[in-house]
């Protein structure tokens, strides 16, 4: 599957795929969407990219102006293709790479540094994984700034309402085989 970077400092630059079928990347339309609903408060802010493959959607916040992005992956060929394509990017500023369970990182509190604007949760097909790091980040909202959202890419077969306490789905969009669903902090 052909990807690239669609706007920002590194536009037009081609990104590779994980060898084998272990990742969903996600489409360049989708992930064009999700960041035209972001629009200009995507620059500055500091990301998490769950479950990351590629690193598609981390290197696009981070082309168009973010400060940060810690990607995580359990996958060896997953961790080597977000580090290659943030090479291609010219990326590399910003960005940490680390091969974790992102389950087992969500179970921890975060340091300061690690605090996020966007949590991105594109976990494999059909295991309920979203569910999972949803429910993780709601029992430890600290990982998100004040302003903080949790983005979650899954299938839209895969979807079902889930019990929070501290955040509420406050938007869903609907591309194809792919579902968005967007999720803020609840007010106190």
């Amino acid at each position: 599957m052909f990807m690239r970077v669609i706007a920002g400092t590194a536009r037009g630059r081609r990104l590779k795929s994980v060898p084998g079928d272990s990742t969903r990347p996600i489409m360049d339309s989708v992930k064009e969407n999700l960041f035209n609903i972001l629009g200009d408060w995507v620059r500055g802010s500091r990301w998490i990219d769950l479950f990351a493959g590629t690193g598609s959607v981390g290197i696009e916040a981070l082309s168009r102006g973010a400060d940060y992005c810690l990607f995580l992956d359990t996958s060896r060929a997953a961790i080597q293709t977000i580090n290659e394509n943030l090479r291609a990017a010219r990326l590399g500023k910003g960005a940490i790479v680390r091969r974790a369970d992102a389950l087992l990182m969500l179970q921890s509190s975060p340091v300061e540094e690690e605090r996020v604007e966007v949590v991105y949760v594109a976990p494999p097909q059909h295991k309920q994984m979203w569910i999972e790091s949803l429910e993780l980040i709601d029992a430890r909202p600290q990982w998100l700034l004040p302003e903080g959202i949790v983005i979650i890419q899954i299938d839209p077969k895969e979807y079902q309402p889930v019990n929070l306490e501290r955040f509420n789905l406050y938007d869903e969009r609907h591309y194809g085989n792919t579902l968005l669903c967007f999720y803020e902090k609840i007010e106190d």
